[in-house]
């Protein structure tokens, strides 16, 4: 037991080159299964793999690479039609050099800090108004983390509204 606590305690060490390049094979042997004629294709296998990264894997999530980097991997991926070899080398450089880490940004985590108190205020508050009596009904289990989300959400739409796009920022 004292072993797996300690084990537990302390970061495990980078994977190797074999781990990685195991990792990359058998993602490329997913990747080439599908059928890939054009770039919609193409595109579709690439965020197929990163919904099953971030679908297998608890907590840490990826973030797909932009458009305008699918579309230079995916020219000098149909470049080098005849040789597969070749294309695996593009592929795993691509993944090994554009998959990072979602980031948190700041208002959504002051967002997530904030709204819990803020929202358990606004519904003592609003309990004493006559036009929200029914709101006391609703019990705080309920009220405060639908309120959280609520707020989470507006931020993250907000932020992608006035900052452009729906595309990864990398």
């Amino acid at each position: 037991m004292g072993m797996a606590m300690s084990f537990m305690g302390k970061g495990l060490p980078m994977p190797s080159t074999q781990m990685v390049g195991f990792v990359m094979g058998t993602l490329y042997k997913q990747f080439i299964e599908k059928d890939i004629n054009n770039f919609d294709d193409f595109h579709i296998a690439i965020l197929d793999i990163f919904n099953t990264f971030n679908s297998a894997l608890p907590g840490k999530h990826y973030d797909a690479p932009s458009r305008k980097e699918l579309e230079a991997c995916f020219s000098t991926w149909q470049d080098a039609a005849d040789k597969a070899e070749e294309r695996k080398e593009i592929f795993i450089k691509f993944m090994k050099k554009h998959v990072h880490l979602s980031q948190l940004d700041d208002s959504a985590l002051v967002t997530g800090i904030v709204t819990p108190p803020a929202a358990m205020a606004a519904k003592k508050a609003a309990e004493n108004l006559p036009q929200l009596k029914l709101i006391k009904y609703v019990p705080d289990v309920v009220f405060v983390p639908t309120a959280t989300v609520l707020a989470l959400v507006s931020v993250k739409l907000t932020r992608r509204m006035f900052l452009g796009g729906l595309t990864s920022q990398s």
